[in-house]
């Protein structure tokens, strides 16, 4: 199986936070700790900017570690005030508590699939023989730690699935460790494999291929950049000093590198990306003798090639390359000048291209809707997939020799429900559905489109109970990404269920800065243009309030990582818009995000401060830069985490520090920092309920909502 998607390097996804989410009587009178003011300043092409919060930036000085403690105790005072804080997090629990069961793959005599029974931290990988047989537990991640903060991270079988190679996390660290399993006995071999980031595992004969830095030391963990990635050949049975160094970029220490195997295990791609946008691609053709390194096959970085699969000696690419929608195209490595066009660019984006059983599965967005499509690897269609309506569908991969694949469906009011797939037939039967417990046909989902400021249509979904009123009281919640080409499609959330049923509408913008519509659509919301994606936002929210479905009172918003700096911006600039702001693990300081891990890569996607052209539009926008003193600012709920090496929690520290001193009015300006946790990938469910319980009690309490 092989899956190539617009190429978003794992360190470029930024957090797609999308749980979402009381004002009677105001609590007011709130203390909030004295944040000490440092005379700090910088020069930027002449503009001075003071940065007086700069000693928050480091995260592991006792003063910072105090600050913290002084402000999670301000915060869960606030909580634990409203009444209804502990029925929320009943309710929150009980919803949650119903199996979810994921797609199942085929890999050697068995059946995978995740499970979690309903309320446990980590989903459990089960195995079984037949569809019909009964599973066993092949990895519980829940007992690798006590309290579930250790999670499971992506699995890789050999190509003979006698090995399978995992990766774990510890409290939500980008920072991975790989263990190498015997699948039949379930015992671990002694191999470990310390300090990969931003890497896959993809197998070869009797070893793989993965990326790592070199070990870090421990002032450099978080404040100074990840340079110098590096790809390694493992070979079973050895010690990793005994690895294989296969590629590393000595000239340029801010490449992103990563290596895949074709499922034939003829060729080797070696990607490179020095950001978010664009990449290079080589290749090694294993069976020439002749080749003894790789060569280039497509040059970087303008466009996002990645390779689908290998038909023989040649090559299929997705590729944007004179296809802002994307193409397929058949490639002479030999000759890379020398191509074949197999897909055609089509009206919708082709957000990717799986296989299984020697075919292509082009998957296409319509309107954030998912479309897909069967290909021979000649480019015949056989037909579109029939799916069940407006929503999301995932999966369609499976091995060459596999007759059957297995894909999930989702929309907002929907779970996932698992679908068996014939790729004889193009025949889909039902394989799974979850049991949760809330009636599905009481909530719709329906796509509405507005003018922007600048004149351009866009899209927003909303959900709600049936029989909404438009008078103008109807609590929301509005929810943006709007950037690295990153969709906003239909996903079903528990915790944005329990918004639902407490009356509340849950709104989804489809900003630009995305994929929705191409690589125009994201090119439109990026650099000196992302202002652009503030505005498609702050339409959305005019436009919900113009058509009665709220008010500026009855009105929040929230949005995580790249989607933080969307809130952040946007209750900066329009304060009087929103009643409440919910920035999660936010890029708030947009003139010092690049010194700080994997910050450098954003470039691309942002601009830079060290820019004299780029300075001035990051300096207009930048949260933690446009807040002023005496501004009455909504009811403000920062989250973040000690742990996040993504985007460091310096950025939401200094955000909060600021906003505390400069906001006027009786609106609470609150910060919760989760202990044991990071960017929010690998969360355990006790973590993620206690978090939902105290957003949602912040949220209905401000916007003066009661517990039903």
């Amino acid at each position: 199986m092989k899956t190539c998607t617009l190429r978003r390097p794992i360190f470029t996804i930024l957090y797609l936070f999308m749980i979402t989410g009381p004002a009677i009587a105001q609590q007011t009178g709130i203390i909030y700790p004295q944040t000490n003011k440092t005379d700090v300043t910088d020069n930027y092409h002449g503009a001075i900017v003071a940065d007086p919060y700069r000693w928050l930036e480091d995260d592991n000085s006792p003063e910072t570690k105090a600050w913290v403690k002084a402000e999670n105790a301000v915060t869960n005072d606030y909580l634990n005030k409203i009444p209804f804080h502990g029925a929320i997090r009943k309710r929150l629990e009980e919803l949650w508590n119903y199996p979810k069961i994921g797609t199942p793959f085929k890999r050697g005599d068995y059946y995978y699939f995740y499970k979690n029974d309903g309320l446990q931290n980590q989903s459990v990988l089960y195995r079984q023989k037949s569809l019909t047989g009964t599973p066993e537990v092949f990895i519980d991640p829940n007992k690798f730690s006590d309290a579930g903060t250790v999670a499971l991270g992506s699995i890789a079988f050999s190509k003979d699935a006698k090995y399978m190679a995992y990766q774990i996390a510890k409290a939500g660290s980008d920072w991975q460790q790989a263990f190498i399993m015997d699948v039949e006995s379930k015992q671990l071999l002694k191999d470990s494999i310390d300090w990969i980031k931003f890497s896959n595992i993809s197998w070869r004969k009797d070893g793989f291929y993965y990326s790592r830095y070199d070990k870090p030391t421990e002032e450099n963990k978080l404040s100074k950049k990840n340079e110098f990635h590096k790809v390694y050949y493992h070979r079973l049975g050895t010690s990793q000093d005994q690895d294989v160094l296969i590629y590393e970029d000595k000239e340029h220490p801010l490449r992103n590198l990563g290596v895949d195997v074709t499922e034939d295990e003829r060729f080797l791609i070696l990607h490179e990306s020095e950001g978010t946008s664009g990449n290079q691609l080589s290749y090694w053709d294993l069976q020439d003798p002749d080749q003894k390194a790789f060569k280039l096959l497509v040059k970087g970085f303008e466009f996002e090639p990645g390779v689908i699969d290998n038909d023989g000696d040649k090559l299929l690419i997705l590729t944007n390359e004179g296809a802002p929608n994307y193409k397929v195209e058949l490639v002479d490595p030999k000759n890379p000048a020398s191509r074949k066009l197999i897909i055609p660019e089509q009206k919708e984006v082709l957000q990717g291209v799986s296989t299984a059983g020697k075919r292509l599965f082009a998957t296409y967005l319509k309107d954030a809707s998912s479309r897909v499509a069967q290909y021979s690897y000649d480019g015949k269609l056989d037909w579109q997939i029939a799916l069940p309506g407006i929503g999301t569908a995932s999966g369609f991969g499976a091995t060459a020799k596999d007759k059957e694949l297995f894909y999930s469906f989702t929309s907002f009011v929907a779970p996932a429900t698992i679908y068996r797939y014939d790729i004889t037939t193009g025949k889909s039967s039902l394989f799974a559905k979850a049991e949760a417990k809330f009636r599905q046909e009481d909530y719709e989902t329906k796509q509405l489109f507005f003018t922007s400021k600048d004149g351009t249509k866009v899209p927003v979904f909303l959900s709600y109970k049936k029989g909404l009123k438009l008078n103008g009281q109807n609590p929301v919640l509005l929810y943006g990404y709007g950037g690295f080409n990153i969709p906003m499609t239909p996903g079903f959330s528990v915790s944005n269920l329990f918004f639902l049923e407490q009356g509340g509408i849950y709104a989804v913008v489809s900003l630009r800065g995305g994929s929705e519509y191409g690589e125009a659509w994201h090119k439109a919301g990026m650099l000196e243009k992302k202002q652009n994606v503030f505005d498609d936002f702050i339409s959305a929210a005019e436009f919900l309030v113009k058509s009665k479905y709220t008010s500026p009172s009855k009105l929040a918003i929230r949005g995580g990582s790249n989607g933080g700096l969307l809130i952040g911006a946007c209750m900066t600039q329009r304060p009087d818009l929103f009643k409440v702001a919910l920035p999660a693990v936010g890029v708030m300081d947009m003139l010092r995000f690049q010194n700080f891990t994997i910050g450098w890569a954003w470039v691309t996607e942002f601009g830079t401060s060290a820019r004299a052209d780029q300075f001035p539009y990051l300096y207009k926008y930048s949260p933690l830069h446009n807040l002023k003193a005496g501004t009455q600012y909504p009811a403000t709920l920062i989250t973040t985490a000690d742990h996040d090496d993504r985007v460091v929690p310096a950025h939401s520290f200094k955000f909060a520090a600021t906003l505390q001193a400069a906001n006027a009015g009786t609106n609470p300006t609150l910060i919760r920092i989760e202990t044991q946790a990071g960017h929010g990938a690998g969360k355990p469910t006790s973590k993620v309920i206690e978090e939902a319980a105290d957003v949602w009690a912040f949220t209905m309490y401000n916007l003066g909502m009661s517990f039903k």
